[in-house]
């Protein structure tokens, strides 16, 4: 699972009104209830897209079994709910780990129909670590500055200066963070959650995660079942590959949907002029590639950022077009400023994609054990790189840290549950990033659970993002309490069409070329806007982005 560089939002929020919370103590006969907290001090922060956001901060324990000792800042923010009709605070997570999530909660109060986000008080925050959180890790910057060497090893020299590049970072975060390590991990995380629950006031909460969120869900659900009231899990990790193996099984799907795109490329010939056959795209693809060693576009795109910006499409592809015009205007017009602008909006690293990646390595590494003999991963790679050479090294290399990461490795909690109420599951069937397999296994392991499936769908995060089918079961769901069943024994318990495929874009004429006077329109979409963040600036014509390319934009996205 991976935060992509470029695709991580930076969210430099106003904050205000610090509580410090102290961990219940253990119920039992006699013992008296916990104490109330005093109510969050919330702060107007909002953003041009989202007037209603406020913005607080609590204190929680780094180590919740010593809640008498060093604390951390966990950054919230809320869109409060307008109804009479109040149903408790609605937590949403949009994944990483190391996404931050605070604007998460403008954008699904938003995106909810109205009368069912006015009956919550939806709540966003950046988990221990992330964004405006504090600490906020940052082990080494610009560890993902270009020209970065070639992913795919070259022989024994390059493969051993990468797997110094990874014990370097290793060493970082351990040398800065020594302290901290050992506490930032999936299971602390879901432990924060039930602080933020107390703090609220809130005997249980509401949640919706998306991505990695979803295993954060399973597991605060299996620490406390009687705390849940409704949880919706979108694009679902697969617990029983935490985190190596789930990390091979994306280098398989994420070849598979690189190749869907060439397909679409070749389908869309008429326009891009790169073929009409699929593998003979590919080939250019790599083609491509391959002149980017020797010559990296613009001075900063080489083969590995070359991957950094396609990647992204593998999770949405809403991308596609303007990915598929920058590889045209390579091939066919030795011009490399689409590709070079691509690069900068979808993957180059800024300082909130250093934090991100600085948390996500802190918690897979931390969470579950990794291979501490190098030979181990080498293998691996070459034997899955051979069948899907898309990004399989370069995935590698990003969890690599992790082979040499300075603190031991927790063992997986058991995420099944016979006590939790029942859970809302959402998955596409050719999620490249959470394949469909982890839907299926979690639906297994939670009693009860409704298995919700688009079928055909390759995007990764499914409701919020422009399908009507998917979204009207998520605001039944979160109004009623309701979700769909199967009839029989049919696993799945209702089915949803994919949305159509994008429609490609008119292509710009070739740097140079342009009508005299007019400037080329292949500026790319801006990000979402964040709490707190200037819009980047973009030149020529932007286009309106979608309500998918928002979502995507917002999710801590995982590889």
């Amino acid at each position: 699972m991976t935060p992509r560089a470029g695709m991580l939002i930076a969210a430099g929020a106003l904050v205000a009104g610090t509580v410090t919370v102290l961990p219940a103590a253990p119920a039992g006969a006699g013992e008296p209830a916990p104490r109330p907290f005093p109510p969050l001090a919330w702060t107007g922060c909002a953003i041009k897209a989202y007037p209603k956001l406020q913005c607080a901060t609590l204190k929680v324990p780094l180590n919740h079994d010593d809640p008498a000792g060093r604390t951390v800042t966990l950054a919230l923010s809320r869109v409060p709910h307008t109804a009479k009709t109040f149903q408790g605070p609605l937590l949403v997570n949009p994944g990483g780990p190391g996404g931050s999530g605070r604007t998460m909660a403008g954008y699904v109060a938003a995106s909810l129909p109205p009368e069912v986000a006015a009956q919550y008080d939806v709540i966003g925050f950046d988990p221990r670590g992330v964004g405006k959180s504090e600490p906020a890790l940052d082990c080494k910057p610009g560890h993902f500055a270009p020209v970065r060497p070639d992913s795919v090893p070259r022989g024994a020299e390059g493969e051993r200066a990468a797997v110094q590049r990874a014990q370097d970072f290793a060493d970082a975060c351990g040398k800065k963070y020594a302290d901290v390590l050992p506490y930032i991990d999936t299971v602390s995380s879901a432990r924060d959650l039930d602080v933020i629950r107390r703090a609220l006031g809130a005997p249980k909460i509401n949640y919706l995660g998306y991505s990695y969120g979803t295993y954060l869900g399973a597991v605060y659900a299996r620490l406390h079942p009687d705390r849940v009231r409704r949880m919706a899990l979108d694009s679902v990790v697969n617990p029983h590959g935490v985190w190596y193996e789930d990390n091979i099984a994306q280098d398989y799907a994420f070849d598979t949907r690189h190749k869907d795109f060439m397909a679409w490329v070749a389908r869309q010939d008429a326009v891009y002029k790169l073929g009409t056959d699929p593998a003979a795209v590919e080939a250019a693809w790599y083609r491509m590639r391959d002149a980017l060693r020797a010559t990296p576009a613009g001075g900063k795109v080489g083969p590995g950022e070359l991957e950094d910006t396609f990647l992204p499409g593998g999770y949405y592809n809403g991308y596609w077009p303007r990915l598929a015009t920058a590889f045209s205007a390579y091939v066919n017009d030795a011009d490399a400023v689409p590709l070079t602008e691509a690069y900068e909006r979808y993957g180059e690293a800024d300082a909130a994609a250093d934090n991100g990646y600085s948390v996500y390595t802190s918690v897979q590494c931390r969470d579950a054990g990794w291979p501490r003999d190098w030979n181990v991963w080498r293998k691996d790679s070459w034997d899955v790189h051979a069948k899907a050479p898309f990004s399989t090294w370069n995935n590698a290399w990003y969890n690599a840290p992790c082979a040499f990461w300075p603190v031991d490795s927790l063992t997986p909690p058991d995420v099944s549950n016979d006590q939790v109420p029942p859970v809302l599951i959402l998955q596409a069937t050719d999620d490249a990033a959470t394949p469909y397999e982890g839907g299926v296994a979690l639906h297994r392991l939670m009693r009860g659970s409704s298995l919700v499936v688009e079928e055909g769908g390759g995007n990764h995060g499914v409701t919020l993002g422009g399908n009507e089918c998917l979204d009207e079961h998520l605001a039944t769901y979160l109004a009623t309490g309701k979700v769909p069943r199967a009839e029989g024994d049919a696993e799945v318990d209702a089915v949803c069409a994919a949305l159509p495929e994008p429609e490609p874009e008119p292509l710009a004429p070739p740097a140079g070329k342009q009508t005299k006077g007019k400037t080329a329109a292949r500026s790319l979409p801006p990000r979402a806007q964040t709490v707190g963040a200037a819009q980047p600036k973009a030149t020529g014509t932007v286009r309106a982005e979608s309500v998918g390319g928002i979502l995507h934009g917002l999710l801590g996205h995982v590889r």
